[in-house]
C-alpha cells in the first residue's frame, strides 16, 4: 500500500485533554477543539492553515475599530473542527467556525450546499448481484452518454433557484416528460421537511443566474443539472452490512441486505459563481482606513452599511444552495433509474438530505458555518423532523471502497451540533496521483467504478496516454488518500457527538 506522510502522533502543537478531544493554543487566544481520537492522524499542514485562519480575529477588531456604532461586537468566538479535519484552499475542510456581528464568506467555500442524500430501496443485494455488469452500462450511459434527459422548463428553474425542492416539484413534470422524471413519485412530493435538512433557502429572485432559468427557451436540457462534479464527489451503491441501533435502523428503512443509494455532490458552477460574489461585496464594503488581510480572508459585517450586498451575496448563497439540494435530488433519480431499468420496479426512499458547507445566522449576531462538516442535532433540536425521533442523521460516507455508516446525532453543544461529512483527506491530491499501480490493479480487481471512460473498451485500452491520465485522477481519491473510517466514527461516538446506527457496505460507485 502506497505509504503516508501523516503520522498518528498529534502535532507538538495540539494538547490533548482526552480521548476524544484536543485543543489548539494560539496567538489570538480563540478557543479551538478538534475532536479527534488517538487513532486519527492530523495533517501538520492542516494545522498550519488553520492558524492562519485564526488571524481572522484581529481582523474583526480591525474592522470594529473602523466602524463605530455595531450592534454586535465582531468576533471570532469559537472554532470546532471534525475527525476529517484536513488542508483545504484558505480554510481547513472539517472546520466550524463561530462568529458574532459577522459572516465570512470563504469559511463556507465555492461548493456551497455541497452535502449528501441517502436513499433506502426495496432492492436486496442478492437479487441486485447478478446484474450488475448491466447496472454498470446502464449508468454510464445515464450519467455520461446523455441518458439522463432532465427536461427543465424556466420555471423549473426559476421555482428551484428561488425556494428549492418545493419550487421544482410545484410545477410538476414537463409535458413531454422523460427520462428521470418518470423515477419520482408521490412519496418525493410529501413530508419533505421531516426528511431534508432543509428542503430549501427561500429568496426574492433568481437574478443572478437568469442566463441559466432562460437557456433554451421552453423545455430544455442542460449539462448542469444531474452532474456530479469532480473531487471527492460520487453517486454510490451500497448495502446495509450491519446494524448498530436496532430501534433507530427500523424507524428510517434499514435492514440487513437492503440496497442503499447515496450522492454526494453540490452548487458546482452556481456556487463558485454566488462565493465570487461574496469576495466582490466583502471587498466592496472594505474600509479605506483597514489593510486587507496577509490571510486573503474578508469577512462581511452585520450592520446597515453592508446590507445591500450582504443581500445580493446571500441571495445568490440561497439560488446556489437550493440548487444542490435539486441537484442531489435528479442525481438519487438517475441511480433509480439504473436499477429499475435493469431489476425491474423498485421502491426507494428519502432517510435524509444533509448540507456540508453552508452558514447558519442567528438571531443573536451569531453565525454558524461549517465547511466540510455536517450538523448533527440532537432529538429535541429539530422536532418537527419525524427521523428526529433519534436525533437527525449523520451521514458518512468512508472512501472509495470503504464502509460508510449512519449514525445519528446527539446535539453536542461542545461540537457546535456538528460532525464530520467523511474520513478525510489523510494524503494531498498531488501526492495521492503518485500512488503505486499495483495497489490500484488490486483495487480495480475487486471493486466496480464507474467514470465517463470505460477502461475494459479495448478501443480505449490501447491508448495509453489516455489510459495514463484516467489512472492518476483515479488515484486522487482511491482508498490509501483517504482516514480509515473506523477511528473517525469511533471519535464521533466516544465525543458523544453521534452514534451509529448502520454501516453500508459499498457495491459500486459512480465518479465524474
Amino acid at each position: 500500500m502506497f505509504s503516508l506522510p501523516v503520522s498518528k502522533r498529534a502535532d507538538r502543537r495540539l494538547v490533548r485533554t482526552d480521548d476524544s478531544w484536543l485543543t489548539l493554543p494560539n496567538p489570538v487566544d480563540v478557543p479551538v477543539e478538534i475532536c479527534a481520537g488517538p487513532e486519527v492522524p492530523i495533517e501538520s499542514a492542516a494545522i498550519d492553515e488553520l492558524l492562519t485562519v485564526l488571524e481572522t480575529a484581529r481582523t474583526l477588531s480591525d474592522l470594529a475599530a473602523a466602524t463605530p456604532g455595531l450592534e454586535f461586537e465582531p468576533r471570532l468566538e469559537r472554532v470546532v473542527c471534525t475527525p476529517d479535519f484536513h488542508k483545504g484552499a484558505g480554510i481547513p475542510i472539517g472546520t466550524v467556525l463561530q462568529t458574532v456581528g459577522a459572516l465570512v464568506p470563504q469559511a463556507v467555500g465555492n461548493d456551497i450546499n455541497c452535502g449528501m442524500r441517502v436513499e433506502v430501496t426495496s432492492l436486496s443485494v442478492d437479487r441486485l448481484r447478478p446484474h450488475l455488469d448491466a447496472v454498470e452500462r446502464r449508468l454510464r450511459h445515464l450519467f455520461f452518454e446523455g441518458g439522463r434527459r432532465i427536461g427543465l422548463t424556466p420555471a423549473h428553474r426559476e421555482g428551484l433557484l428561488r425556494y428549492g425542492l418545493p419550487g421544482l416539484l410545484a410545477e410538476g413534470p414537463p409535458a413531454d416528460a422523460d427520462g428521470v422524471w418518470r423515477q419520482i413519485g408521490p412519496d418525493d412530493t410529501t413530508d419533505l421537511r421531516a426528511r431534508l435538512h432543509a428542503a430549501g433557502y427561500p429568496v426574492a429572485s433568481a437574478d443572478a443566474f437568469q442566463d441559466w432559468v432562460t437557456s433554451g427557451g421552453g423545455t430544455s436540457y442542460d449539462s448542469i443539472i444531474g452532474s456530479v462534479g469532480g473531487g471527492n464527489h460520487f453517486a454510490e451503491l451500497q448495502y446495509v452490512s450491519a446494524i448498530h441501533d436496532g430501534p433507530a435502523a427500523y424507524a428510517w428503512g434499514l435492514a440487513p441486505g437492503r440496497v442503499v443509494l447515496m450522492v454526494h455532490s453540490g452548487s458546482l458552477s452556481l456556487g463558485h459563481q454566488a462565493n465570487a460574489t461574496g469576495r466582490d461585496q466583502a471587498r466592496a464594503a472594505w474600509p479605506r482606513t483597514v489593510p486587507l488581510p496577509a490571510n486573503r480572508i474578508l469577512p462581511m459585517l452585520l450592520d446597515e452599511r453592508t446590507a445591500a450586498g450582504r443581500e445580493r451575496y446571500l441571495t445568490a448563497f440561497a439560488n446556489a444552495a437550493n440548487f444542490a439540494i435539486g441537484n442531489r435530488f435528479f442525481l438519487a433519480m438517475m441511480m433509480r433509474a439504473g436499477l429499475a431499468g435493469v431489476a425491474g420496479d423498485l421502491d426507494s426512499r428519502l432517510i435524509y438530505d444533509a448540507p456540508h458547507n453552508l452558514l447558519w445566522p442567528g438571531a443573536d449576531g451569531t453565525v454558524v458555518h461549517r465547511k466540510g462538516a455536517t450538523p448533527a442535532g440532537g432529538v429535541t433540536d429539530h422536532e418537527h423532523r419525524t427521523p428526529d425521533l433519534y436525533g437527525e442523521p449523520v451521514i458518512v460516507p468512508g472512501s472509495m471502497g470503504a464502509p460508510s455508516y449512519l449514525l445519528r446525532g446527539l446535539g453536542n453543544t461542545r461540537a457546535l451540533g456538528s460532525a464530520c461529512h467523511g474520513a478525510g483527506r489523510s494524503i494531498p491530491r498531488g501526492a495521492a496521483s503518485r500512488g503505486g499501480d499495483a495497489e490500484l490493479d488490486a483495487f480495480l480487481r475487486e471493486f466496480r467504478v464507474v467514470t465517463p471512460l470505460n477502461h475494459r473498451d479495448p478501443a480505449v485500452a490501447g491508448r495509453r496516454e489516455i489510459i495514463e491520465a484516467w489512472r492518476r485522477d483515479l488515484k486522487q481519491e482511491a482508498p490509501w488518500a483517504y482516514k480509515e473510517v473506523g477511528p473517525v466514527v469511533d471519535s464521533l461516538r466516544g465525543a458523544d457527538v453521534a452514534r451509529p446506527v448502520a454501516e453500508l457496505r459499498p457495491i459500486l460507485t459512480v465518479k465524474g
